[in-house]
């Protein structure tokens, strides 16, 4: 690699995920691939040694989550670069991001040349939203915050949506990484939060909020 070339760090638990992530970015010129984590925790420490100039890092990892993770890794490495990956594309979760620190936010069912385009902009200083989330994200905040989202914690948001898809709570464990024993306690606290009773209260708020678009759900 050219000694100029983009240091990226990849955080994903998903292994074929992260290997296609490193093939797609190994394979574009100028940027390398210098370390891969898990999780937050594994990354925490292997983060000065690699060295990276872009940190691509997943929303939905096991343990720490990834929003909650920004702030350490900006205290580790104060100039690097997070990109933040997501199959989660509506507000609060880019909003919050960003808040923490995050210098792009890029769906994971973009195409592939995007995940190219966005590690070099953030690599550059600049900010990158990838066009999809940024109309959806337009458009929700025409409604602002009237249902209470963001007084949800990222991983109760988290929960939140993936209720809201109609996954039931053994599902939602295995999907990121937690005891269904805990997700039944993120769900009663994010229920109370929201000062609703049933999942079924909880599609109508993902819907009026915008979070939840129907025609994508199966």
């Amino acid at each position: 690699m050219a000694i100029d070339s983009i240091r990226v760090f990849l955080v994903e638990d998903h292994g074929l995920v992260r290997a296609g992530f490193r093939q797609l970015l190994e394979s574009s010129a100028g940027i390398e691939v210098v370390g891969e984590a898990v999780s937050a925790e594994e990354a925490f420490g292997r983060l000065r040694e690699s060295r990276p100039q872009v940190l691509v890092l997943d929303v939905s990892l096991p343990g720490i989550t990834g929003i909650d993770a920004i702030g350490r890794f900006l205290r580790i490495v104060p100039d690097i670069a997070i990109l933040m990956l997501s199959m989660h594309e509506s507000d609060p979760f880019p909003q919050l991001a960003f808040e923490r620190g995050a210098r792009g936010y890029l769906s994971k069912r973009s195409a592939p040349e995007e995940l190219v385009t966005a590690v070099r902009q953030v690599a550059s200083g600049r900010h990158y939203l990838s066009n999809s989330i940024a109309q959806r994200v337009a458009l929700e905040r025409v409604n602002g915050d009237r249902f209470g989202l963001r007084a949800l914690s990222p991983r109760e948001l988290e929960i939140f949506t993936l209720l809201a898809r109609g996954r039931s709570v053994r599902d939602i464990a295995e999907l990121v990484h937690l005891s269904p024993k805990t997700v039944h306690v993120h769900r009663a606290n994010l229920l109370r939060k929201l000062g609703v009773r049933s999942s079924a209260e909880l599609v109508q708020i993902a819907v009026r909020s915008g979070t939840l678009d129907l025609s994508e759900t199966p």
